[in-house]
């Protein structure tokens, strides 16, 4: 069975977050709660993570993988955009929004959509998230908890279904599940590629 943690979702205690650290620098894959439901993550180099979060989810090859971030600041080492796409991120981050970016020249193949050279880039409001971001000083590899025929609303939904599949399961209490609204701003314009959870009010 896979490890069970329970953090307070306000306020994350560091000995918790440490831990949750440790378990991501030890190569694994975890299961966390974000402002959108639960998602997996690894750390950014690690490929074999990787490949059991694309194993649990059964993804193709041109699924997009996202970078979850802690701010914008770090954004332009992973994508490109321009400015018009940056005030927009500025202006609705953080929250429930996944933006599609072309990926930059440094960001390994691998990470990026097969075909169009793109990457997904996410700031999540989250208290959880953004404490173990903040420990771990770079972005995490993740996706969104979504397997047909099963909805995941707490770690007891995540860990009967997942059991040892993953090595962490944090538990934060309800954590519905409500995807992000996806924004592709790889090109000249802004296309919603999905209305979820964050607003479209602030779009224009």
């Amino acid at each position: 069975m896979s490890n069970v943690i329970r953090i307070h979702s306000e306020n994350p205690q560091q000995r918790l977050i440490n831990k949750v650290i440790e378990v991501l620098k030890n190569g694994n894959v975890i299961a966390y709660p974000t402002d959108s439901g639960y998602a997996l993550g690894c750390t950014l180099g690690n490929k074999s993570a990787m490949e059991k979060i694309r194993n649990i989810r059964k993804l193709s090859k041109h699924h997009h993988f996202t970078l979850m971030m802690k701010d914008l600041s770090h954004v332009g080492e992973y994508a490109k955009f321009n400015n018009s796409a940056f005030r927009l991120m500025k202006k609705i981050l953080p929250g429930a929004y996944t933006f599609i970016l072309e990926g930059a020249r440094e960001v390994p193949k691998r990470l990026l959509h097969k075909k169009r050279k793109t990457i997904g880039i996410r700031i999540s409001s989250h208290p959880i998230v953004k404490a173990i971001l903040y420990e771990l000083t770079e972005p995490m590899i993740s996706v969104s908890l979504v397997i047909e025929g099963y909805e995941f609303y707490n770690y007891n939904d995540v860990q009967a279904l997942l059991n040892s599949s993953v090595s962490l399961v944090i538990d934060s209490g309800h954590c519905p599940p409500e995807p992000t609204t996806v924004i592709d701003l790889s090109g000249d314009e802004i296309i919603i590629l999905r209305k979820g959870a964050g607003s479209l009010d602030l779009i224009n």
